[in-house]
């Protein structure tokens, strides 16, 4: 069942399951967009690849990714993923933690929101 959904200037995010210490996600990141590049203080995070392939950066690694990959963030790793294909790019996240949105340190971001 859906919880929660917001559209972004990359895509859009569904959440589907928030229980203390872990939350679910559907993400979508929209053909040539791309996450901010950002950290968390206090979650770790688990994608799964479900549809689509593009770039997962995780501090110095950028990694090829497509479906049925899996890419793992501990606390503090600088990360994001680009679509730079012509279909959407669809992952299952699920954090581990304190699972909040303002967990996100944006250190570059393409639609201004960095900082």
């Amino acid at each position: 069942m859906l919880l929660d959904a917001d559209n972004r200037p990359w895509g859009r995010w569904e959440e589907y399951l928030n229980e203390p210490g872990y939350r679910v996600k559907r993400i979508v990141v929209n053909p040539g967009s791309r996450l901010s590049l950002q950290k968390h203080e206090h979650r770790k995070e688990h994608w799964v690849v479900v549809r689509g392939s593009g770039v997962f950066t995780r501090n110095d690694d950028k990694i090829r990714v497509s479906e049925g990959d899996t890419c793992f963030i501990d606390i503090g790793d600088v990360h994001r993923i680009e679509n730079d294909g012509d279909d959407y790019l669809v992952f299952i996240e699920t954090q581990m933690g304190l699972c909040v949105e303002d967990d996100i340190i944006r250190l570059e971001d393409d639609y201004g929101r960095a900082g």
